[in-house]
């Protein structure tokens, strides 16, 4: 479980942060900061592995925050959720070290596949042995989804996860059982990969209604 420190001024906001990620499998939101200064405190005492940090405070930018932080040798990670758009702020996060940037407003899906990213490269950073050249390409500035197609949860191979997306991008569009006898997997393993890859932003679906209960229907975001 990854603690989550969430860092706005506006208190709706946080609390609507908080229960995003309150929804997301593997984190929790241990501590809201309203301040710069509240942030940095917060941090200290609470050690979360993750700040979502606006870059507007009453007290300090965020990227002041985060130039503190790392001046202090903290090492969180940080993912800037901003309405701030400048590319110099953009710019300053990346030097600065932010793993992440979210533009306000967004959907609930995109803080999850960005929460998602965050997971899958700390789980890359954190495996027994080297890493290939894939899993390196995917953590230096490869889409946030391709990130977790690399590294895949427990249970999930990544050759299998392959085939699962090439099914998908063959035929445009794929139901489980549809995936399934593509790649020749059971029903139950496609459907694994297929929500894997949704929860990470590589698939989005469409809800196809007839008889009965609604089919979900994954196919290649974008």
């Amino acid at each position: 479980m990854r603690d989550v420190l969430i860092v706005d001024d506006d208190f709706m906001v946080a609390d609507i942060h908080r229960r995003f990620v309150e929804r997301v499998e593997g984190f929790r939101p241990v501590g809201v900061a309203r301040t710069g200064a509240e942030a940095l405190t917060a941090a200290r005492e609470l050690k979360p592995d993750l700040l979502l940090l606006d870059v507007y405070l009453p007290d300090m930018t965020g990227l002041e925050v985060l130039r503190r932080l790392r001046s202090e040798g903290d090492r969180v990670g940080v993912i800037m959720i901003t309405a701030a758009r400048e590319l110099d702020t953009v710019s300053a996060a990346l030097d600065g070290g932010a793993a992440d940037y979210l533009i306000k407003p967004f959907e609930f899906g995109q803080l999850s596949a960005k929460l998602d990213a965050f997971a899958a490269r700390a789980a890359a950073l954190r495996s027994d042995g080297g890493a290939d050249q894939t899993l390196v390409d995917a953590l230096f500035g490869a889409p946030a989804a391709e990130v977790a197609e690399v590294v895949l949860p427990k249970g999930l191979g990544a050759e299998t996860g392959r085939l699962v997306l090439d099914a998908v991008h063959t035929a445009g569009e794929v139901s489980a059982a549809e995936c399934a006898e593509r790649v020749g997997i059971s029903r139950v393993s496609a459907r694994r990969y297929l929500e894997h890859y949704l929860s990470t932003g590589a698939l989005e679906i469409r809800l196809q209604y007839g008889v009965g209960r609604p089919e979900r229907r994954y196919r290649l975001t974008g």
